[in-house]
C-alpha cells in the first residue's frame, strides 16, 4: 500500500502554473511530481512512499502552494 508515509496538498493555482509543474518535476530526488501532457503538476501517487522529506518541493513553491501532510504524526511541512 502506499502513502502511508505522508500525503501532499498541491494549491490548484500551483498545479496549473507550467513553469513551476517543470520546477517541482526538477527538484523532487523520488520523483513524486511529473509534469502532465497539459503542462500542469501532476502528484506520483506511487512514490509518494520514497519521499525524504527534503522539503525542495515546499522551498521551490510558492508559500501555501504545496505541504507534505506526515500521515504518521499529522505535522505538515509547509512555508
Amino acid at each position: 500500500m502506499t502513502a502511508m508515509f505522508i500525503r501532499i496538498d498541491m494549491m490548484p493555482e500551483t498545479a496549473a502554473d507550467r513553469e513551476l509543474a517543470k520546477k517541482l518535476a526538477e527538484v523532487c530526488p523520488v520523483n513524486i511530481f511529473a509534469q502532465a501532457p497539459d503542462g500542469s503538476a501532476a502528484i506520483v501517487e506511487e512514490n509518494l512512499d520514497e519521499c525524504v522529506l527534503c522539503e525542495l518541493c515546499v522551498q521551490a513553491a510558492p508559500p501555501g502552494g504545496v505541504r507534505v501532510v506526515k500521515l504518521y504524526d499529522g505535522t505538515v511541512l509547509e512555508r
